[in-house]
């Protein structure tokens, strides 16, 4: 049973972001990231946040970030701005790059609509829910213990026995 699970949720996770990708690279020329990276811009105040802080929100490295938001700097929808009398730097959402994310919104929820949430009832829906939140619950848990991430990996007898 865990294995047949565990192939639905890698199909699930590599076949859903490559569908979003494709029709938002259809419908709007940007990446389901870029999309994301927007959208999460376009809900804070003043459009703008702490680089370090977009890429906690957007499941990024700050790498990967910044290569995104130059990209986005150089076809004028964000700007990066450095932080007076505090290290680091924002990402600023323009105004072309809001009427962008908007524009692409409408497309956007339909596919996703369309992917997922249209084969779920409301229960299903509640279900989904919950199982992500405990999915992520594990995966932080397990990367806070060095499982996933580089570096010396962990072997089972030096985690610590939650029972004592």
């Amino acid at each position: 049973m865990e294995q047949q699970a565990w192939r639905a949720l890698v199909a699930l996770t590599t076949r859903l972001p490559a569908a979003l990708d494709t029709q938002l690279q259809r419908e709007s020329g940007i990446t389901h990231f870029e999309y994301f990276v927007m959208t999460l811009l376009s809900e804070e105040p003043g459009h703008r946040l702490q680089l370090s802080e977009l890429a906690q929100k957007a499941n990024a490295s700050l790498s990967r970030l910044s290569h995104v938001v130059s990209k986005l700097e150089r076809l004028g929808w964000a700007q990066r701005v450095t932080i007076t009398g505090r290290r680091g730097a924002q990402a600023v959402l323009t105004d072309a790059g809001f009427r962008k994310v908007t524009e692409a919104a409408p497309g956007y929820l339909e596919c996703v609509r369309g992917l997922v949430f249209d084969g779920l009832d409301e229960e299903q829906a509640a279900q989904l829910l919950a199982l992500t939140e405990i999915l992520l619950g594990q995966l932080d848990k397990g990367m806070s213990r060095g499982i996933g991430r580089s570096g010396r990996p962990i072997s089972q007898f030096e985690v610590e026995d939650p029972d004592g």
